[in-house]
């Protein structure tokens, strides 16, 4: 069984029984000429592009089949349910295939809680986030190239707030929603965690997987469901119609929100960054 033993020290070797990798720097010029920082960015992108391709044909496919002008009707197609595990299957497939190479973030608000927690330099983040948005546009490219009538008619799969519901409501439903996601890769990908359970590393696509699910689930009424600003935006940008974009900031800032909220969440409170550093500010100036 591992040690649960985290600060306490045994003469001069701290009892500890998992690695916490130092915080990633702003910028690392050493990265920049490694083939691997590339290869990421490249994997970044397709996997995006994968994840749009198959989650807006999924869309476009229930609402061409439950289309009652075209002999459609409520019962027919994969439903709400259907749509939610096509996200949250395509997160844990393209989790697992791309988490050794760039991470596995496919989503610029996990890629940005990530930053927040110097677990990726800014370069790095920001090259992601490129990449993510490109690959997402191209994704729905591809969709719109292969069904461009069922695309256009069933609006491409564009994040738009549902009648009935205030722009408060879905700023709210996207910053809860995010938190959610990156509240789970904090926890999934957890050094002290990993340690503890061995078999933990393998499984952690899964839980990221069925939280997209879940989020899924309660928000697709809601907002069609953003919590990545990639996904909202390759979706506007291919549809491109005035509805696309009239609330497309709040699948920008509820995202970020909610990913600012994880981050400092689950790196000062849960693993305790702010007390630690307060304790070794108070040794430190007694030295």
């Amino acid at each position: 069984m591992a040690k649960d033993i985290e600060g306490g020290r045994h003469g001069d070797i701290a009892l500890k029984d998992y690695y916490d990798p130092p915080p990633a720097p702003l910028v690392d010029p050493e990265e920049l000429a490694s083939w691997s920082f590339y290869r990421a960015i490249i994997a970044e992108f397709v996997a995006t592009l994968l994840f749009l391709y198959v989650t807006v044909l999924t869309v476009i496919g229930y609402k061409n089949q439950s289309d009652p002008y075209h002999h459609g009707n409520e019962c027919n197609g994969v439903g709400i349910l259907g749509i939610a595990w096509a996200f949250g299957g395509m997160i844990f497939i393209l989790v697992y295939c791309t988490a050794g190479i760039s991470g596995g973030h496919i989503n610029p608000a996990v890629t940005f809680g990530l930053f927040l927690a110097r677990k990726v330099s800014l370069v790095r983040a920001v090259m992601y986030m490129v990449a993510q948005c490109g690959g997402a546009i191209c994704g729905c490219g591809l969709v719109k190239l292969f069904q461009d009538i069922y695309y256009v008619r069933y609006g491409g799969g564009a994040n738009e707030l549902a009648p009935g519901y205030s722009i408060g409501t879905g700023l709210a439903a996207e910053i809860v929603g995010t938190f959610v996601l990156v509240y789970t890769v904090f926890s999934a990908t957890d050094p002290k965690r990993n340690a503890r359970d061995s078999h933990v590393p393998v499984l952690a696509p899964l839980p990221i997987g069925f939280a997209v699910f879940m989020v899924h689930l309660a928000t697709i009424p809601i907002t069609g469901t953003g919590i990545n600003p990639a996904r909202s935006l390759g979706a506007a940008v291919i549809y491109n119609q005035p509805q696309a974009w009239s609330d497309h900031w709040v699948f920008w800032a509820g995202p970020f929100i909610g990913a600012t909220i994880a981050a400092f969440y689950y790196q000062f409170i849960l693993r305790a960054g702010a007390v630690k550093a307060l304790g070794s500010f108070k040794s430190s100036s007694h030295m």
